[in-house]
């Protein structure tokens, strides 16, 4: 079987990274069945919470995300104003373009073409929902899904930054004018501490940690070993997240199919969008990448946690924002190999555009 490009293994996980479709699909199933005949366990591993930020999953992103802030050289931050192409793209696709979108895919399949399968009592819920996911730009997984497409993790951290700050300001007030409310009540402790939890205490953890490394000569070998532990934090994620919402998928699995098809069409039209901006505009591969990626991912902590705030913990909107928890890694990753398929026909397209008088 001929390998493809996002699947060529590193050293000493070759099994894992040559085929981790498959393993991306059996630990969606053994999630859902560990959900189902182990309930206790997955209960308690649920209610390690702290303002709604799952403890279990924060120290399994952590191991996903410190090698990759481990590549990050903060000395070589400011030469990320260069690239201020792809940061433009990457704050009007997130800001401007894809909340918007969600709301018309919303409006359309949830509240028109899929009306009649749905529970009426519900469609405004799941839309609001679906909504609230696409206004928080991803956090941390951003930072998996770049390096899986060796995307620049100095402008990966940049845009997350950014990101971050705009969010601050920005989320209320999109969401209010989108969901038609006066007031929206934003979880301010779930959105501070998952800032701290998944980008400043790792981001300062392995700043020191690097520059050990890099004094001791030990900085590529660590990372030779990092990088394979790190998706194995990402497919035990996987199991977790299925495993915490096992009985939803096997009591109402209609309805979370339906409610999947615009999240899915929101994530591959929100990257198209930005990929092909960024190729347009002349930025590399490397930058092009991850700019897409992060309008394509969402901050899933902030949007469940908003959900339960506005509308309950059974609400549909409370379904709908896990409904993007379960798509998420799936749409990433095949995007993740799209962009790597693709990455000589978008080099090709920046030398036709250098050649232009």
């Amino acid at each position: 079987m001929r390998d493809t490009p996002e699947l060529a293994p590193p050293p000493g996980l070759g099994l894992v990274e040559r085929y981790l479709t498959l393993w991306v699909a059996l630990c969606m199933a053994a999630g859902v069945a560990i959900g189902t005949f182990a309930p206790g366990l997955v209960r308690a591993l649920a209610a390690a919470e702290l303002a709604q930020v799952n403890i279990p999953v924060a120290v399994l992103v952590w191991a996903m995300i410190v090698p990759m802030l481990l590549k990050v050289d903060l000395g070589a931050l400011a030469a990320v104003g260069r690239h201020w192409r792809g940061i433009g793209v990457t704050l009007a696709v997130n800001w401007a373009f894809k909340p918007f979108l969600m709301a018309a895919l919303a409006w359309a399949f949830v509240g028109w073409l899929f009306a009649p399968l749905l529970p009426e009592d519900q469609i405004e819920s799941y839309i609001a929902g679906l909504i609230l996911l696409a206004a928080a730009p991803c956090t941390a997984m951003v930072f998996v899904w770049s390096n899986l497409a060796d995307g620049e993790p100095n402008f990966t951290l940049s845009q997350v930054a950014l990101n971050d700050v705009i969010m601050v300001v920005a989320f209320a007030p999109i969401v209010g004018v989108l969901l038609g409310l006066s007031a929206v009540v934003v979880p301010w402790q779930t959105l501070l501490l998952s800032v701290v939890l998944y980008i400043v205490v790792p981001l300062v953890v392995a700043q020191l940690w690097r520059r050990r490394l890099l004094a001791s000569g030990r900085f590529a070998a660590t990372l030779a070993v990092l990088n394979p532990l790190s998706v194995v934090a990402l497919l035990a994620t996987i199991v977790l997240l299925f495993a915490f919402q096992g009985d939803r998928i096997l009591a109402e699995p209609l309805i979370i199919a339906l409610l999947a098809v615009p999240i899915i069409l929101q994530g591959y039209l929100t990257a198209l969008v930005g990929y092909l901006a960024n190729r347009a505009l002349g930025e590399p591969h490397a930058v092009g990448t991850p700019s897409a990626l992060i309008g394509a991912s969402n901050f899933f902590e902030l949007a469940v946690a908003t959900a339960i705030s506005l509308f309950g913990l059974s609400s549909g909107a409370a379904l709908a924002t896990v409904v993007g928890v379960l798509v998420e890694v799936p749409v990433m990753l095949s995007l993740v190999a799209i962009f790597r398929r693709t990455r000589g026909w978008y080099a090709a397209g920046l030398g036709r555009r250098a050649r232009c008088p």
